[in-house]
């Protein structure tokens, strides 16, 4: 089986061309390839199927197996693979993803797309939720970027010991129990956020698109930034920008390798 492994901001997927049919198990795939010991190494494993409405089609799965809606990095690299393998010679796409359809503008750099716009929809914010996890008091705001989020602001997120704290916040029962991605956040202007995140199934990640687009919703929410800021992630930077009630993104995508597994 070809695969071909892509980043966006360092949050890896491989990514398998479904076109032409599926293979069985993704879910246990998802653990053995992306097993960074003795797989491939990877987030998780994204499968480009043919579109329902859309162009194309991303399913995407963790590295735990679990079944995820939406990924921000990993759909603009569906956007660059397409381009790149000629499957398409349209800039303007459509992909429909467990989260509903999403829109995407490729930037092309000679006869590569070198960065992508995705039209991320809007994001819902929650009220405010205050809760205690591994002794420590936190305020925590739900966020919706069509997989569930929850938004904290600290002086600096670099200090945060995300390992500790992922796991016990993910599932914690105030948030209403689902698991959910949690974010770390700080705005050192109106113009910037700073961001780390744990995202459900994968652990702590370079970056997290929707993560970001939450952290955005929710700093626009609080007034804590402008319309148009940069979200610098450990992995590089988002742009993100408020048009009317949507939030769009743009950001890198890069092909690592490609390789064949049994």
């Amino acid at each position: 089986m070809r695969f071909t492994k892509m980043e966006g901001l360092g949050n890896d997927y491989i990514y398998l061309n479904c076109l032409e049919g599926t293979p069985p198990d993704l879910p246990g795939m998802a653990v053995r390839l992306s097993d960074r010991h003795f797989g491939v190494g990877a987030d998780g494993i994204i499968c480009i199927c043919p579109g329902r409405g859309g162009d194309f089609a991303m399913e995407m799965y963790n590295a735990d197996g679990s079944r995820g809606t939406m990924c921000g990095n990993g759909i603009r690299c569906v956007g660059k693979y397409v381009w790149d393998k000629g499957l398409t010679r349209k800039t303007c796409l459509t992909i429909d993803t467990g989260a509903g359809p999403r829109s995407l503008e490729l930037h092309i750099l000679g006869k590569e797309v070198d960065r992508v716009t995705v039209d991320m929809g809007p994001v819902r914010v929650f009220p405010a939720v205050a809760l205690e996890a591994a002794g420590e008091k936190f305020t925590v705001i739900p966020a919706d970027v069509g997989n569930p989020h929850g938004v904290i602001f600290c002086p600096d997120p670099e200090n945060v010991d995300l390992e500790k704290l992922g796991p016990v916040l993910e599932c914690h029962p105030s948030l209403g129990g689902e698991r959910r991605n949690i974010e770390f956040a700080a705005c050192p202007d109106r113009e910037h956020i700073t961001l780390r995140v744990w995202e459900r199934g994968s652990g702590v990640t370079l970056a997290c698109g929707t993560g970001a687009c939450a952290c955005f919703a929710a700093s626009l929410r609080e007034n804590r930034c402008s319309s148009r800021v940069e979200a610098a992630l450990p992995g590089g930077v988002l742009t993100l920008e408020r048009r009317g009630e949507t939030v769009f993104m743009t950001g890198p995508a890069r092909t690592v390798f490609e390789g064949e597994v049994p």
